[in-house]
């Protein structure tokens, strides 16, 4: 691909109800130059028929398909990072929505070099696609020390560069996404936020409680095992995420 092209890694299973909006919010963008890959999990509710319809319409949609149900979206964005052809790797979920300009706010903060990761804000919605104005408001940039006290990046408005990185895969680990992160900016990036709301997140129905213990639980075993902080230095950056990521569950 001549041009910098984004390839955009959409894992989907059962999403039927969904993944046809979700496509229509990228096929919406500003910015022409990239090609969404959508990995279907095994899914048994017809999303494949959907998707398929689109890659009939537009080349840029590219369709694949896991081996086996994997359970999980670490196998499904692996598959899509493989097979992709663009300078830049973007996360979209296939229940969550991008705003127009997203692509193109976050393309131009890549010429700064000290940059491999561009993210933003982004806003909360409900199952039924009902927008309130709770909107996440991010750092206006992050380094590797930082972002251990608090994973700012919400996974749906990340873009990271291959040209200055490679490509960087999820590891089998809870709270994948952070540690893709921190593997990143370990090496001495940042990651910059373009200040702007340009994605919306769709709450479901689960409960959140359990999760957030389970939250609490990988974010220790990601200081301790993947980081391999010291007890000290895990507690002190533990402390820094509970308290945030407590203020963060009331919004």
């Amino acid at each position: 691909m001549s041009k910098d092209y984004v390839s955009i890694i959409t894992p989907c299973y059962n999403s039927i109800k969904f993944i046809d909006i979700t496509i229509r919010s990228v096929l919406q963008q500003t910015y022409p130059f990239w090609e969404m890959i959508i990995i279907d999990d095994c899914s048994c509710d017809g999303s494949d028929v959907v998707i398929k319809e689109y890659c009939k319409k537009d080349s840029r949609i590219r369709y694949l398909k896991t081996d086996v149900p994997s359970g999980s979206p670490t196998l499904p964005r692996n598959l899509g990072i493989a097979n992709a052809k663009g300078r830049y790797i973007a996360f979209l979920d296939s229940d969550d929505l991008w705003l127009p300009t997203k692509l193109e706010e976050q393309v131009r903060l890549f010429k700064d070099e000290k940059i491999a990761i561009v993210y933003s804000n982004y806003e909360k919605i409900n199952e039924k696609g009902l927008r309130n104005n709770r909107q996440i408001i991010a750092s206006v940039s992050i380094s590797y020390k930082e972002i251990l006290k608090e994973n700012v990046i919400g996974c749906l408005t990340a873009v990271y560069d291959t040209k200055k990185v490679g490509k960087v895969y999820f590891e089998k680990v809870g709270h994948e996404d952070f540690v893709m992160w921190l593997s990143i900016l370990k090496k001495g990036f940042i990651a910059k936020n373009t200040n702007t709301t340009t994605a919306l997140y769709r709450l479901s129905n689960k409960s959140l409680s359990s999760n957030k213990l389970k939250a609490f639980s990988w974010t220790w075993n990601i200081y301790r095992k993947v980081e391999h902080l010291s007890f000290l230095k895990s507690c002190y950056y533990f402390g820094h995420y509970a308290i945030r990521t407590s203020l963060k569950y009331l919004k």
